[in-house]
């Protein structure tokens, strides 16, 4: 049976779920401890920021690298290679003697989850062909919101007990396991042509000059960025301003926004493909999470769990929208699927990692109010360049070819 079949595109898809969902869990395991990784070091919310930080600047340095080596040698392979670095370097990270070390070990962690993310979804759409995609790049997305949710919630309930350092090294060795699953059960597409060296720079220009990604890339770098900024500084922001309220309480919001994601990442895109303009939805979307992410200080328990919960179904929405959206631009389809969201995914996290680190600094500076003001307009600003981007209507697009 061809690999494009029934049978091997759902043991594809399987594999790649269950992947995305333990490599999401090594994003999000350590905002659970923050505030253990504080106390146990002697560092506050510029240093924890940077921690943070280390890991998205070595996602985002090594996008572009992954795109390449995705055309290069197949992005079957470039993944399961992934899989098995980050899970390398967040087991070490759990036995990390000091702060710095933590960071510089995120950082590698990082750079594995770039050369995973995108050759990974390169494969989903491989399986997928366009007007049936929507759903499963949106399941791609809600499984990110599965294993986050657990990563977050389970740090703060396990790091108390048994130390910080035991859900960071749970989540290595997970991967590692999945990485040997990968490497057994994931079946390559026949579709996939591996670019020779000598026209990588050829093959990729089309991508590289694209208006529609870039402008995609920038439009959503203020929405990664609010949106993280959500998942992970919450807890430590509630733990201090409500000292009464446990770990676990605190991780309870972000952990419902996560939760909620795990829907509108696939409703989201079933939606897109059916709509006029899939940027529509996107900007009111963001429009709304930028003025709840804004109202964060000022909100009762009920209230945080509720503004959590339209967050985390406008966070599914618009990232299955912006990870769909590049997949029916002409000069991103076959072997250049995987660079065109790489260079997006690229300028969102540099974009979204600086927003996390301004509002470390803006919160120390100005309080917490000012702080979550700030992740509340940086989520929108960037959203005008939105209209540089082409207008796709998923259901009345051309057929595209399987990347």
């Amino acid at each position: 049976m061809r690999a494009g079949g029934p049978r091997p595109r759902t043991v594809a898809a399987a594999v790649l779920l269950t992947a995305r969902i333990v490599y999401a869990y090594n994003w999000y395991d350590i905002g659970g401890v923050l505030p253990l990784v504080g106390n146990q070091f002697g560092i506050h919310t510029v240093e924890l920021g940077i921690i943070l930080t280390s890991f998205l600047v070595g996602a985002a340095l090594f996008q572009l690298p992954a795109g390449y080596v995705a055309m290069r040698l197949g992005s079957r392979a470039t993944s399961i290679f992934a899989l098995g670095g980050m899970g390398a370097f967040s087991l070490a990270s759990a036995f990390s003697p000091n702060w710095i070390t933590l960071a510089a070990l995120r950082f590698g962690a990082g750079a594995g989850a770039a050369f995973f993310f995108a050759p990974a979804l390169g494969l989903v759409t491989s399986y997928y062909p366009s007007g049936r995609r929507g759903f499963m790049i949106g399941a791609y997305n809600a499984a990110f919101s599965v294993g986050s949710g657990v990563g977050l919630f389970a740090s703060a309930v396990l790091g108390p007990i048994v130390g910080w350092g035991f859900p960071l090294g749970v989540g290595g060795a997970l991967l590692l396991g999945v990485f040997v699953l990968a490497a057994l059960l994931l079946p390559a597409s026949p579709d996939e042509v591996k670019v020779p060296l000598r026209g990588l720079w050829k093959e990729s220009r089309p991508v590289l000059r694209s208006p529609g990604v870039w402008a995609l890339a920038i439009g959503g770098g203020g929405l990664w960025g609010g949106y993280y900024v959500a998942a992970q500084y919450f807890v430590d922001f509630a733990h201090r301003v409500h000292p009464g309220w446990s770990l676990a309480l605190a991780a309870a919001a972000p952990t419902v926004m996560i939760a909620v994601a795990i829907a509108g990442g696939p409703l989201g895109g079933w939606f897109g493909e059916h709509s006029r303009d899939m940027r529509r939805g996107l900007v009111a979307w963001a429009a709304a999470s930028g003025l709840l992410l804004a109202a964060v200080p000022f909100l009762s328990l009920g209230g945080e769990l509720a503004a959590f919960a339209v967050l985390g179904f406008a966070n599914g929405v618009t990232f299955a929208l912006l990870y769909l959206l590049p997949t029916y631009l002409p000069e991103v389809s076959g072997s250049r699927v995987a660079l065109g969201l790489a260079l997006e995914n690229f300028v969102q996290i540099l974009l979204g990692s600086g927003v996390g680190l301004a509002f470390a600094f803006v919160s120390t500076a100005w309080g917490a109010s000012w702080g979550w003001g700030f992740a509340g307009i940086a989520t929108v600003v960037f959203l005008p360049a939105l209209i540089f981007s082409r207008n796709a209507r998923g259901r009345r697009a051309p057929e595209a070819a399987p990347a």
